[in-house]
């Protein structure tokens, strides 16, 4: 995996480009926000391979792949957001019964993962879908609030416009969610999702819907940026950012493996939420009182490169492996004769979903600071 860094130098501090449209700067924000679109192909592609190039069983292949994307940066990336949350005093004093409550997240996990793991699929898939997008619609708004605030104060970026680029991100995943779940063929590796999808959905309209919504969102968001580049006023790194995420996104539901098509969409979202989460931490550490607030992430962050972020991050891994191990044994006893796929996924989507529901939970307030960057621009 390449190193998710955030270099600075003694004399430009974080190498800011405090006056451009970039968050960072043009190679920082191309390698990690944009051109960072494609990995999503990969794990697919390395699905495929092990079938045809390697005779794995395709469950093997599938599980090999979902495996390897969780350890190399899957994992440390749903573990970095304690760098940021449980770890830092701050945000604990800040949002003490968000951090109580997160308790509650392993215990709904567990009981689905015996009780309904069809239903626990379901629920992590739209709700991962919801996640992915909140993390977008982020990154855009943290574009949109350089540029109002930092390059051209005072002038807005208008609520319309807001809007249409994030209709178009926000329905880009859905017609071909939608047509699969309208054709009764919606899976996520050996589990059938439409078990527990309402029948209501499960029609053509569901997908005409979707769709319609879709491509008004695009034709308007087309119309936008037309309009935006004839007045001079295109933000560009915002513009190219949602393009792509559209173009890539929008075919991800159509793949026959959506375990492994998602996975995609999964990586390039971590290799982005790992460069801005610890680009933020970094600023916190030059500008803030990281070393009061969080001495552990603090002495992980002393390194130029984020190597030490990545590695306490993917040590936080042992509680997801610890998990893993007891659901398993337990697996075996609660349900005896279970059929494997299912005890493997039992196991595995137990200890890897109680830390990322806890990440989901955690960012849809993290998501909420657009001014996180900002110390950074002055």
């Amino acid at each position: 995996m390449a190193s998710v860094t955030a270099d600075y130098s003694s004399a430009t501090a974080l190498d800011q480009d405090r006056p451009g449209l970039w968050l960072r700067n043009r190679r920082w924000d191309l390698i990690f926000m944009i051109l960072s679109v494609f990995v999503v192909p990969m794990p697919y592609i390395f699905y495929l391979l092990g079938i045809r190039i390697f005779n794995m069983d395709a469950d093997v292949s599938r599980n090999v792949v979902n495996g390897f994307v969780a350890i190399a940066v899957g994992g440390p990336h749903m573990m970095s957001t304690m760098l940021r949350t449980g770890l830092d005093n701050d945000f604990k004093k800040r949002y003490p019964m968000l951090i109580r409550s997160s308790i509650i997240i392993p215990i709904i996990v567990v009981s689905l993962a015996f009780l309904n793991l069809t239903l626990l699929l379901t629920i992590f898939f739209f709700w991962a879908m919801l996640h992915v997008m909140h993390q977008v619609t982020y990154i855009v708004e943290l574009y949109n609030h350089k540029e109002h605030t930092i390059v051209h104060k005072g002038s807005a970026v208008s609520l319309q416009a807001r809007i249409i680029d994030y209709a178009v991100v926000l329905t880009c995943l859905f017609p071909m969610a939608a047509y699969k779940i309208s054709t009764g063929s919606f899976a996520v590796g050996t589990n059938d999702l439409t078990k527990v999808i309402p029948n209501a959905f499960q029609a053509p309209w569901f997908f005409v819907a979707a769709a319609a919504v879709f491509f008004v969102a695009l034709v308007a968001y087309i119309v936008k940026s037309i309009n935006e580049y004839r007045n001079g006023i295109i933000n560009w790194p915002k513009t190219i950012f949602i393009s792509l995420t559209v173009i890539v996104f929008f075919p991800l539901a159509a793949f026959p493996n959506l375990d492994t098509a998602f996975q995609g969409a999964n990586t390039w979202h971590s290799f982005q939420y790992l460069a801005i989460t610890f680009y933020i931490i970094k600023i916190k550490q030059q500008y803030g009182n990281l070393k009061t607030t969080a001495p552990l992430v603090s002495k992980f962050s002393n390194r130029k490169d984020s190597w030490g972020l990545f590695a306490l991050s993917a040590m936080m891994l042992v509680g997801s492996v610890v998990v893993f191990i007891i659901v398993y044994q337990l697996a075996g006893v609660i349900i005896p004769n279970i059929e494997p796929n299912r005890h493997f996924d039992t196991a595995y989507y137990t200890a890897i979903l109680s830390f990322l529901w806890i990440h989901y939970y955690h960012d849809h307030f993290l998501f909420t600071n657009f001014e996180a960057l900002d110390e950074a621009y002055k």
